[in-house]
């Protein structure tokens, strides 16, 4: 794993919260799932797995929000805080994201990752979000800047 992917995640979880990750290649299209905590995730010989899949070519997903501890599966009733907004540009994505960027309805992101050429994950820090405000959130930022619609739901 990268040292901006270390980076990302200790920005982003606090020492101890579960982290869910979803690996998930073309070929086979079995995604994997696992949920770590974020030291864990951190560890040497667990980023060198991580790096090891992504060679093979699996592509490696976090989710946005930390997980209560002790979950198992990346559900709406696993969350334990709405900490981040996202939008999921796959489409148009150097047009889309020159709109967000230069749009006034929407502070700057918090973080912006290119995920393959024209196509970018988009994170906003959030405090006091409750779940329902999350999901309508991420519909109308989906809505807005051609995000993909099957990303707004909160899981």
């Amino acid at each position: 794993m990268k040292e901006i992917a270390v980076g990302f995640l200790s920005r982003c979880f606090a020492p101890a919260e579960t982290i869910a990750l979803l690996l998930r290649r073309e070929s086979p299209a079995v995604p994997t799932q696992r949920v770590v905590t974020r030291e864990t995730a951190l560890a040497p010989r667990y980023r060198a797995w991580l790096a090891y899949e992504n060679g093979k070519g699996s592509n490696i997903y976090v989710a946005a929000n930390p997980l209560r501890s002790g979950s198992r599966k990346r559900t709406k009733e696993s969350i334990a805080s709405v900490r981040h907004l996202y939008i999921d540009i796959d489409t148009d994505g150097d047009v889309r994201l020159a709109a967000l960027r230069a749009s006034d309805m929407v502070p700057p992101p918090t973080s912006i990752l290119s995920t393959s050429p024209g196509k970018y994950q988009v994170l906003w820090r959030v405090e006091d979000f409750d779940f329902a405000r999350q999901e309508q959130t991420l519909k109308l930022l989906a809505i807005a800047f051609g995000g993909d619609p099957a990303c707004t739901d909160c899981n």
